[in-house]
């Protein structure tokens, strides 16, 4: 492999320690976080933006797949290589080196580049009492802006809704084949692409703040939005019977905005928001799932504001999170999330390096991990631990400034009726602990998974959008299924009626089947999936997705077979 041509070029282009051709060297960077692998010619890490678009110009000319990538913790297999059945050589562009930030204005707005984490534009808004469109949990991991972007990502903030935008710059090959830089961020940097990323790149342009939904500048043109600007509105429509978002929403599709890796984006350009005076997070425990579906609709058709966060738990994830989560509560409590990607991306190396000594058990870091946490004492307060044991479901609402009084006055007289459950006020650490219990549920639904393999089988992952007037939100599945599963796991967002569900197989279960009977549940029930994830290797993209995709990226250059899609090149410059 060292031999092809496209090798030598791409040395030229970055430093030799920057083109990775060792398999074994790059076997983490062609292996997804929960699932898939496959083969590549070499793992790319430009420096800049100049040196990404010099490679990409080299993967173009020697007819190379290409696949972009980030800090990898999508769960659908979507920015890694599948299989070893390509048309032509894949090469993979790990983005996390350009991680620059540019303020526009008092950080109104913010331009990113792609490997700027979502955990990196938090602390860099703070002091400007600004805050970014999401700070879902796996910010911790280092999850990165512009992949929020390309694959419509939620998050855990009610009123933002998905990560969106409709100003980006990023590059496409079209039709004949030709790669193209289009400049799309409302800033004007030049006409050349070299000239537009090195201004870009050396800052020089107008940092002023200008909304691009309503100036008239001609090249800013109108009606751009910067993020997802009409969510609050959907979701307090609790009577239609569409979801409120999902990843194949036609209407939430928008160049790098869900483009999934059909385009190589350099940069986005997003909304930022203030941040709340005062915060309050009450804690609420039921066994009645219609009292929660009450709550909702009521929170969400009545309140003049909206809360900040409402994540759900049910009590079989509140186990499982509690006995196999407790690495990652501590590791960020006590850590911080700074050093979370790197632990991870250390994690991920070792794991690798080890794989092939057989004398060593399988998932060793994680077994280690697991011990580790085991021997620090019970880590969730006192009255979470009260709730589980009477309670059935949980919701950790979280409310700020005017919203305070209107939950303080709604929740007394909401649970004055015994039968909808409790709820409380959480003090500093109840809140903390809350949020990280809840954030570790989805790296302990894999440890279960993993640490259990002898006794258990596979692992299936679904994050799934309810329509917006579901009364049933709780999965009843058929007495057949049920006796497949080892563990049902549900948690998520709640009121925007998004929920991850994880099932722990019986062992010698067959998961595809398994996995499409509950498809044709989800289907007959009027839900979206994948609801924040993308379609990755793992679902079939819909019609409108497909559409989307083709019209991004019409010689299927660019991360081929998503979407259950051909991997195979399209050749549209015939009919020219």
């Amino acid at each position: 492999m060292s031999q092809h041509p496209a090798i030598e070029k791409f040395q030229n282009v970055l430093s030799q320690e920057h083109v990775v051709t060792n398999q074994r060297r790059t076997e983490h960077y062609r292996s997804g976080w929960r699932s898939g692998k496959g083969t590549a010619l070499a793992v790319l890490f430009p420096q800049t933006l100049i040196e990404y678009w010099h490679v990409l110009e080299i993967c173009i000319a020697h007819n190379c797949i290409v696949i972009m990538q980030a800090a990898k913790t999508g769960l659908t297999e979507g920015s890694t290589p599948s299989g070893d059945d390509y048309d032509r050589e894949v090469v993979v562009i790990n983005t996390l080196a350009m991680n620059q930030l540019i303020m526009l204005g008092d950080g109104e707005q913010i331009v990113s580049f792609p490997g700027t984490t979502l955990h990196k534009l938090e602390k860099t808004l703070k002091p400007l009492s600004r805050s970014p469109h999401s700070v879902i949990g796996s910010s911790g991991l280092g999850a990165t802006v512009v992949g929020g972007v390309a694959n419509n990502s939620g998050g855990a903030l009610v009123k933002r809704g998905p990560a969106y935008t409709e100003l980006a710059l990023f590059a496409q090959v079209n039709e004949k084949g030709e790669l193209t830089l289009i400049n799309h961020l409302g800033i004007d940097l030049g006409n050349s692409p070299e000239e537009i990323l090195q201004n870009l790149e050396n800052g020089q342009f107008d940092h002023a703040y200008v909304d691009p939904e309503t100036n008239n500048n001609p090249f800013t043109g109108t009606g751009k939005q910067a993020s997802a600007r009409n969510y609050q509105e959907l979701l307090r429509d609790v009577d239609a019977d569409t979801p409120s978002r999902y990843n194949a929403d036609t209407s939430r599709l928008y160049e790098a905005s869900g483009c999934a890796g059909k385009l190589a984006v350099f940069a986005v350009r997003l909304d930022s928001f203030p941040v709340p005076k005062k915060e309050k997070t009450f804690y609420i425990g039921t066994n009645s799932a219609a009292a929660l579906t009450t709550l909702r609709r009521r929170i969400l058709a009545e309140f003049t504001n909206l809360p900040e966060v409402g994540e759900y738990m049910h009590r079989d994830i509140f186990d499982v999170s509690q006995d196999y989560g407790k690495d990652t509560f501590l590791s960020v409590k006590y850590l911080g999330t700074d050093r979370m990607p790197k632990l991870f991306a250390l994690k991920g190396r070792i794991d690798s390096a080890l794989k092939n000594v057989k004398w060593l058990p399988n998932h060793l870091t994680d077994r280690v991990m697991q011990f580790a946490a085991n021997l620090f004492p019970q880590h969730l307060p006192k009255r979470l631990l009260e709730y589980r044991e009477k309670f059935e479901h949980y919701l950790i609402l979280k409310v700020s400034d005017d919203g305070i009084a209107e939950v303080e006055a709604f929740l007394p007289e909401f649970f004055a009726d015994k039968d909808n459950g409790e709820y409380f006020e959480c003090n500093a650490e109840e809140a903390t602990s809350a949020s990280l219990h809840r954030f570790a549920a989805a790296g302990a639904a894999i440890r279960y998974e993993v640490l259990n393999q002898k006794q258990v089988g596979e692992l299936i992952a679904l994050d799934i959008a309810l329509r917006r007037n579901e009364f049933d939100w709780v999965e009843e599945l058929p007495a057949s299924l049920q006796d497949k599963i080892d563990k049902s796991l549900y948690y998520g967002h709640f009121f925007c009626h998004v929920f991850h569900q994880d099932y722990v197989l019986k062992k010698g279960v067959d998961a595809k089947e398994v996995k499409a009977e509950m498809l044709k549940i989800l289907d007959d029930r009027g839900a979206k999936y994948p609801a924040e994830h993308n379609v990755g290797h793992l679902y079939k993209a819909e019609d409108g997705l497909v559409q989307f995709y083709k019209k991004l990226d019409p010689t299927n250059t660019f991360n081929p077979g998503i979407g259950k899609m051909e991997k195979t090149k399209r050749n549209c410059s015939c009919c020219l």
